[in-house]
């Protein structure tokens, strides 16, 4: 019902728009992009200034409005959205990709980057962009990464002190199998859920506790129900921002050249923001009376090797593995 409802709403605004995307280089288009984090969100302001570069390079042709806070729905309804054209741009996690997507697989693997320098290298380069390049075939052109910083487990009731703590905790998860795998082999009990309904299942205990990042952490107040925050780091799988195939074929050459080069650039701005945001959210999460708690990462990281057995098999996704690993 949700689904069907976000995708109504999504179609409408589509057909009430008074602007569509045109063969003809001179006419007005406004691109509509999709986001569930909140305005003020460094995706969602890095997307903004997307559309001011788009804007500025386009004399005014083409514009961005950024339709963020999951108006469209959650990110697993919005891709969907964006491949059938109804939604032009689109950030999401690369974790909603994974079971359209086997090479977004890859990247989400637990405990995979050494360091953000690290994930930079490896995006930035000629892995990313085959991943990328990936995304073409099932309707969507993969135009550039964001940040999503180091995502760690936070709790209701029980602290997670130590991997087994972790036994038997209701813990949110993206709606990915190798999510629900990787939470499996943690010892928890995962439960699938757009971020939207996660406050609400923190506080009436339809879920234990959940993971993420200290902006998405702060900004959706989940600090607020989920006081324990256990620093294990688990994953630095990053955003991707894509393009409905069907709004990118309706742009000229020339624009297209212009589109993914302001995403591109985007990239820089969306980092600057991301760093700044992540020490004013730990500092405002803290301030909140919120248990930060330190681990021995190395204990949940052994716990990974069934994932890690279960998702990289084919000869492919072993390469794409150890040229990752390789990078330094």
């Amino acid at each position: 019902m949700k689904i069907t409802k976000a995708l109504g709403l999504a179609l409408t605004l589509a057909l009430a728009a008074t602007t569509v995307i045109p063969s003809a280089h001179a006419q007005e288009v406004t691109l509509r992009s999709a986001d569930i984090h909140p305005d003020g969100y460094p995706t969602v302001d890095a997307v903004k200034y997307m559309g001011d570069l788009v804007k500025e390079r386009t004399g005014g042709r083409i514009a961005i409005q950024v339709m963020n806070n999951s108006v469209l729905g959650g990110e697993k309804d919005t891709i969907e959205q964006t491949r059938f054209g109804v939604i032009d741009l689109n950030r999401v996690n690369a974790a909603p990709f994974n079971n359209l997507i086997p090479e977004t697989v890859v990247l989400g693997l637990p405990f995979l980057f050494r360091s953000t320098d690290h994930m930079h290298k490896v995006v930035d380069g000629p892995i990313g962009d085959k991943i990328l390049a990936a995304f073409e075939p099932h309707g969507l052109i993969g135009l550039a990464y964001y940040d999503s910083g180091a995502r760690s487990f936070y709790t209701t009731k029980k602290p997670v002190e130590k991997l087994a703590d972790l036994k038997g905790l209701k813990i949110r998860v993206q709606q990915s199998d190798l999510w629900i795998a990787m939470m499996q082999a943690f010892g928890a009990n995962p439960t699938p859920m757009p971020m939207g309904e996660v406050y609400s299942s923190l506080e009436t205990g339809v879920v234990d506790g959940a993971e993420n990042n200290w902006p998405s952490y702060e900004s959706a107040r989940h600090y607020e129900v989920a006081k324990n925050y256990t620093l294990t780091q688990h994953s630095m799988n990053p955003e991707i921002l894509v393009m409905s195939k069907v709004s990118w074929d309706k742009l000229t050459p020339d624009d297209q050249k212009i589109v993914r080069q302001a995403a591109k650039d985007s990239v820089v701005k969306m980092r600057e923001l991301w760093t700044a945001r992540e020490k004013t959210s730990e500092e405002k999460v803290r301030a909140g009376g919120v248990k930060v708690i330190n681990v021995d990462k190395e204990e949940f990281s052994a716990a990974m090797k069934p994932v890690y057995d279960k998702f990289v098999t084919d000869a492919s996704m072993k390469q794409l593995l150890s040229e990752i690993q390789a990078v330094q």
